[in-house]
């Protein structure tokens, strides 16, 4: 089946030029409509879209190598033929986790715009639906521009609810509550260092293309990138104080669990010391041999336990008198 039969796992757009779109079949992609923008959207989980980049899509071979990667760092390249960016956004998806970001790569050129993902990205669904309502973007740049605003916006709350655990971790550390402090810590930590993975090449990403001599970017566009490079510049400030935070609220309760097991190991060592000579006057008392002083005597009990209470106490004193106990 030619992926022109059947659209599967693409949608495409004209863009207007004043915030709204046409949705258009494989027929429609491959007419050109007075240098309209056409935006491409693909899912690679459908091997017919890569089929379609390999074979039809008139895009240099080593940007198609890179739109169908499995794994991508977020980065950009500006190249004569078109503007690659690889950018990272949460993971929204039933039953993931936020830190497992999902990935958009996106090919500009002055009249497309082809982006490519494995996974389902909230973001593009967000760009559809103003596109419908006519308040989308009028030009590629702007399209990159509102793409990664709306991926930005997502990462507030993950943000916000990281810091906000580590919040609460301090609170229950100042209250003595370590029980479940260190599973939690350690969750928290791979959460931030999870994100933090990313946002920093995404940061460095979004810097470089605020400067980027590309006639795809407009000035409004790279004013708007700036800015949304700032609101990454940050999550990655937070995140930062995050891990540092978290690192030293997992000292603390390192430290507080060592003072426990301590002050236990101390009481041990006290009780042994003070049965230790108890029990060995007690063995040697229960000796079953003849000549044990007191064997015979009504008051011989009574005694040999008295003798043991005078011995505790004075091994008492003398370990207070120490400053032991």
């Amino acid at each position: 089946m030619s992926l022109r039969e059947e659209t599967g796992g693409i949608r495409a757009f004209r863009l207007d030029g004043q915030g709204g779109g046409q949705e258009v079949d494989w027929t429609g992609v491959a007419e050109s409509v007075d240098r309209r923008i056409l935006w491409i959207h693909l899912d690679l989980q459908d091997p017919r879209c890569e089929d379609w980049l390999q074979r039809e899509s008139n895009i240099p071979p080593w940007a198609v190598e890179a739109l169908l990667a499995e794994d991508v760092r977020p980065r950009v390249l500006p190249t004569p033929e078109g503007l690659l960016v690889l950018l990272r956004g949460i993971n929204t998806n039933p039953g993931a986790d936020p830190w497992d970001m999902v990935s958009i790569r996106v090919w500009i050129e002055p009249t497309r715009i082809v982006s490519a993902r494995r996974r389902r990205l909230k973001a593009t669904e967000d760009l559809r639906v103003q596109l419908a309502a006519g308040s989308g973007p009028r030009r590629p740049g702007e399209l990159l521009v509102q793409l990664a605003d709306k991926m930005t916006e997502r990462t507030i709350p993950v943000v916000t609810a990281l810091e906000d655990v580590i919040d609460e971790l301090e609170e229950q550390s100042l209250e003595g509550r370590t029980g479940e402090i260190r599973t939690r810590l350690s969750h928290a930590r791979r959460q931030a260092i999870g994100l933090r993975r990313y946002l920093s090449p995404q940061r460095e990403a979004l810097a470089r293309l605020c400067v980027e001599p590309t006639d795809l970017l407009h000035a409004d566009d790279r004013m708007a990138l700036h800015e949304v490079g700032n609101g990454v510049q940050r999550f990655v400030e937070a995140l930062d104080a995050a891990r540092e935070r978290a690192a030293v609220l997992h000292e603390e309760v390192g430290h507080f669990l060592a003072e426990e097991t301590s002050r236990t190991v101390y009481l041990l060592s006290i009780v042994t010391a003070v049965f230790l000579p108890l029990g060995l006057v007690t063995g040697l008392l229960g000796v079953n041999v003849g000549g044990i002083p007191g064997a015979e005597e009504p008051l011989g009990f009574v005694a040999v336990v008295l003798l043991l209470v005078v011995l505790a106490a004075g091994q008492i004193w003398l370990l207070r008198r120490k400053n032991l106990l």
